[in-house]
Order: structure tokens, then sequence, then C-alpha cells
């Protein structure tokens, strides 16, 4: 028999009191209420981060558990649907294969939309057959987000067939559905779809709410929208969940759903509004088998110093400390990697985009959001005629390269990144996650581009002579590091791009939503410019 004395903060009576909870086998057997005593620490259900890619932390599973731990996190909603784009359904075997030996637990859906759009090359493609049989198993736990929401509205048979699977296992239906309002957005949710993480103002996540959907407030290393929607915790406790969807392992050195937590609390959010959104929700909603410090529960929590300032002192998973002052009790152990990289170096002059109208087609980047905007520039030309990048401007070149077989790099313009000189790259590039570049010269995004190529997939950094990689061998996706390692190495790249200039908070972040289709404005893909709104190619160049 084991057990702890602390203040309960006890979610489900919505009171504090000194208690001891005792639990054996890993199952609390008792709960009895004691003298309270100041020097007691308070004790709270484990987070839950209620929508996440884990192969955007660039860690394995393992690594990925072994660092938010620390900071209280006990569970994830994951959606494998990155690796599943490179490496289909054998990654999403990968993922649940590493995840198995880590006190941790890492709830996995089966990815609905690979590849997200017929208008990309990913590595694989996940037919309605191929979900169903995902969702037989009793370790897939949901479909993941139906990001192919004009699929939805128009009836796409297919689209419907996996929705409809998904019912049949009585598992939840995640949605991605952002800006959609009105009738489009009735219809998509009365599919099936019963959440979205993707709002990004208040007044669509109400709409949403009020037709039947849970909201998960997000807040990750590029989509930050926290402060639009932070109020729905109070207005609407038992429909909101918490979330970052694309952590980057910097981030992840600083905090998870914990940071959030606070943040909620700072806004002055009621304290079991809050932990219902971190915790409680998610469980109920996904049908979780985590506890919630009840009698019979695994015996699943977190001590903190303090119900307002929630420093985390340990963390238990299973009736085991897994982490204690910022340190982890789990151990991981390095997988054989698996990867899809089937193209050899390009050259320089296939990034050459030849002037043929006065004014072309420039994709806005914004800072912290998934979304982009356009606008209609002109740029200037060299002396063989080619369009070329103008930092004054700050319009630069931006390239996409098919990783899976030898194509003609897709090539456009980008503004708001900021760069002065040289240029940097990423196999990580939702969803297909093809390689995609920004540079100020052709030069340089050549070096940075086969600097990946080389390496079989990561981060890189190019300038003349000199290029940084950061190698992520695992579906182009993951490091086989842990997390200090991995946040160390991005950090570094991180610093040197924006000491060329960038204005990003998170240069590589915002790099990798830009080929992603499904979410609008102007986004690029290796086939080319993509108008996400009329969901269909447009062309570079104007009269």
């Amino acid at each position: 028999m084991n057990s702890i004395q602390a203040v309960l903060i006890d979610i489900h009576k919505r009171a504090m009191y000194a208690a001891e909870i005792m639990w054996n086998d890993s199952r609390i057997t008792a709960i009895r209420k004691i003298e309270y005593n100041e020097k007691l620490p308070y004790i709270l259900p484990g987070f839950c981060d209620a929508h996440i890619h884990i192969e955007s932390s660039m860690l394995l599973p393992q690594a990925f558990a072994a660092k938010v731990v620390q900071h209280g996190t006990i569970a994830t909603v994951s959606d494998p649907h990155e690796i599943a784009n490179v490496c289909g359904k054998e990654g999403v075997y990968y993922m649940i294969e590493n995840a198995k030996s880590v006190p941790f637990y890492l709830n996995f859906g089966a990815p609905s939309c690979v590849p997200a759009t017929q208008f990309e090359t990913a590595g694989d493609n996940l037919t309605a057959e191929d979900v169903r049989e995902l969702l037989m198993r009793d370790d897939i736990k949901y479909l993941s987000e139906m990001m192919n929401y004009p699929g939805v509205l128009h009836r796409d048979t297919e689209v419907l067939k996996k929705i409809e699977y998904a019912h049949q296992f009585n598992k939840p239906v995640d949605g991605h559905a952002p800006g959609l309002t009105g009738d489009d957005a009735i219809n998509y949710i009365k599919a099936g779809i019963s959440t979205d993480h993707e709002c990004y103002t208040y007044e669509e996540a109400l709409f949403k709410i009020n037709h039947g959907m849970k909201i998960l407030i997000r807040e990750g290393s590029s989509a930050k929208n926290f402060e639009a929607l932070y109020r729905l915790i109070d207005e609407y406790p038992e429909l909101v969940m918490l979330c970052t969807d694309d952590s980057h392992p910097d981030d992840l050195l600083k905090g998870h759903i914990n940071l959030i937590v606070k943040r909620a609390l700072q806004k002055g959010c009621n304290l079991y509004n809050v932990l219902m959104a971190a915790s409680l929700n998610a469980k109920e909603h996904y049908h979780l088998d985590y506890g919630l410090l009840r009698v019979g529960d695994s015996a699943d929590f977190i001590l903190v110093d303090d119900p307002h300032e929630l420093n985390i002192l340990a963390t238990y998973i299973r009736g085991q400390q897994v982490a204690q002052k910022n340190k982890s009790n789990i151990n991981i152990r390095v997988p054989e990697p698996i990867n899809r990289f089937n193209i050899n170096e390009i050259q320089r002059n296939e990034l050459a985009v030849k002037k043929e109208m006065e004014h072309l087609r420039v994709i806005h980047a914004l800072d912290g959001q998934l979304i982009t905007q356009e606008s209609t520039e002109s740029l200037p030309v060299n002396n063989d005629g080619n369009l070329v990048s103008d930092i004054t401007q700050d319009i630069l070149k931006i390239v996409v390269v098919n990783r899976y077989a030898k194509a003609a790099p897709a090539v456009a313009f980008i503004k708001n990144v900021g760069l002065k000189k040289g240029a940097f790259a990423s196999s990580v590039a939702h969803d297909s996650h093809n390689i995609v570049a920004v540079g100020t010269n052709d030069s340089d995004l050549c070096n940075a581009i086969n600097a990946l190529i080389h390496h079989r997939g990561g981060l890189s950094v190019a300038y003349s002579d000199e290029i940084d990689v950061l190698p992520l061998p695992v579906a182009g996706l993951m490091s086989l590091d842990d997390a200090a390692t991995v946040g160390y190495n991005y950090e570094v790249l991180d610093k040197k791009v924006k000491d060329y200039g960038s204005i990003l908070r998170a240069p590589f972040m915002t790099l990798s939503f830009m080929a992603l289709l499904v979410i609008p404005q102007l986004k690029l893909s290796d086939k080319g410019l993509f108008d996400g709104k009329k969901f269909q190619f447009v062309p570079l160049q104007l009269c």
C-alpha cells in the first residue's frame, strides 16, 4: 500500500481539503480527510494535451513523454498524421510501439486525411479501409482531425466512409475548419464532427459551440489563439479543452499545458473550470483511461506548491513517481528509424523563375498564425531575366521540393519573414513533409535544401559556405535524441535564422505551415501555388 498526504483540489466536488490518498497496484483504494497542515503540497489531476502532433516536437513519443511529465502532463490526444503522411500505417504503428514502454498515456488517433489534399505529393495514402483497420484497434481512440472540410461539405464518399467507421466503433471525430461559420459550419458539424482546435476568433468559436461543437483552445509554438478564446473557459467550462497542436522542442524545455493553465488563472479564470479544461473534459470526450483522483481510478496525479502558481513538484502515473523537481524518471530507448526520402541533390538553376508578367502573387506570413494573406507585388530581375528576392521589400523566394520522387521544385515568393541574408529549410512541412525553404538567394537556398537531402531530413541554415543542420532521421520529422539535446540544437538554428534577420518568433514553425494547403489563404505545395479559399492552384505571375 502506498499513500501521500496533500491538500486535494477536487474538481468533482469543486472543493479543497487536506486528505490522504492511498493506492495499491496502481489503483486508488481510499481517500480520507485529514487535518490541514500548511506544509502540505497540493494534489490535483495531471494535465492532458487534447490535440497534439508529437512529431512537431521533433521527439519520439518516449522522449516527448520523458520531458512533459516534468511539466505535469500525463496524457496526450495525439494525431500521428505527420508520420502517416510520410510512412503510412507503418508510421502509425511505429509511434504506438515506441510509446508502449513508457508510463504515460499517449492516446493516438487514426489519421483521416493522408494525404491532406490531392494537390500535393505525400509518401503514402490511407484509404477509408485503412482507417477502418486502425479504428478497430483499442489503442486508437478517435478519428483524427478531418481537415478535408470541402470533402465533408461536398459529401465525398471516401471522406464520409471514414467518419461513418468512427461512429461504428463509437469513437469521436476531431474537426479542423478554420474560419468556417454559417451554413457550411453547421453542415460540417452535422456530419458528426465534434471538436475544432482551429478557431482564431471568439465569434467563430461561439458559433461552433452554439451548434454542438466542443472547442480546443490552442496555444502552440506557432498558432496562438489563447488570448482570443480564453473567456470560453468560464462561459462554457464543460465544452472547452486545452491543446498545443504543435510544440517545438525549445518550447517544451520551458513548459507545456501547465503554461496555458497558469495564464488562464492569471486572467482570472475559475480554478476548477481551468482544471476541467486541462484534465477532465478530454478524458470524458475521448474515453481515456487516466485517473482523476477518485477511488478506483488509476493513481495519476501531480503535486504543486500552490493552487495558483502551480509550480510542479512531482508527477505520478499509475502510482509511479515519473518526475520530481524538473527531473524525469522515464528512461528512453533508441529504436531503428524509418523514413522515405527518394531524391538526389538539386541544382541551383532549378530554382530560377523567368519573369513573364509585371506582377506576381506573394504569400504574406503572419507571425503566430497558420493562416496567410496575399498581395500583388513587383520584383527586380537579374541579368538572365529571372525574378529575384528583394530584401528591401522583405520579399523572399520560397521553394518546395518533392522528397518522394524527382520533380521540378515549386517556387514562389513570401513576405514578412525578414531574412537579410542566407536561407533556411525544413523537411517538417505540413502536411506532406516535402522540403520547404526560404532564402535571399538561390545559392544559399540550394545549399540549405541539399543539406537536408544528404541527411534524409531535418532543419538547416545556410549562408555562404557555412551550413548548419539538425538531422531528423525518423521520417524526416523526429530525432533519436532526448528533449534537452534536440531543444538546444534547435535553439542554435533558431537563433542563427534570427541573427540573419528573421522577424518571426518561431521561423521554422512558421515555415513548416507555408505548405499547409488546408489553411487559407495562399500556400505553396510541391505542385504549385495554391489558394486555400478557392481550393485550387493559381498562377504565380499576373498581368
